[in-house]
C-alpha cells in the first residue's frame, strides 16, 4: 500500500489545491468519508461541506466546498466542485454578514453557503 495519494482540488474557475496527502475527508450524499492511500475506487456526489486534507508534508488544509464530485483511484483523487475555496482565503467578516443576510431574507442556500464557509475557517 502507498504512504500516500495525489489530490487535486478543482473549482469550476480553477484548480484550488493539488499536492500529496495521506487522509482526505469530505461530505458526500451517502455521509463523510475518509479516504486513504490504497482506498478502494469511488465516485460520489459532494454535499456542500468543509473538506479536509491531511498533507504528506503533516499540514492540514480545509476548504469550503459547494456541490460537485468525488473521484478516486490508482491513489489519485479528484474533488470537482462547483465552488470551492480555501479557509485562508475565506473573509470571515464578510461569511458572517452573509450568514446574517441569509438568515434574514430567508434564504436557505445563501445561508447553507455562509454556514460551510465559517465550519471551513473553524476546522483549520
Amino acid at each position: 500500500m502507498a504512504a500516500e495519494l495525489h489530490v487535486e482540488l478543482v473549482a469550476a474557475d480553477r484548480q484550488v489545491w493539488s499536492g500529496e496527502a495521506t487522509l482526505v475527508v469530505a461530505r458526500t450524499t451517502s455521509g463523510d468519508i475518509g479516504v486513504m492511500p490504497g482506498h478502494q475506487p469511488l465516485l460520489g456526489v459532494l454535499e456542500s461541506g468543509p473538506v479536509t486534507i491531511r498533507t504528506s508534508g503533516g499540514e492540514t488544509v480545509v476548504a469550503a466546498v459547494h456541490g460537485g464530485f468525488i473521484s478516486f483511484a490508482d491513489n489519485k483523487l479528484s474533488l470537482l466542485a462547483e465552488i470551492a475555496e480555501l479557509s485562508d482565503e475565506i473573509d470571515v467578516q464578510r461569511a458572517e454578514r452573509a450568514l446574517e443576510r441569509a438568515k434574514s431574507d430567508a434564504d436557505a442556500s445563501a445561508e447553507r453557503r455562509a454556514d460551510v464557509r465559517l465550519r471551513a475557517v473553524s476546522a483549520r
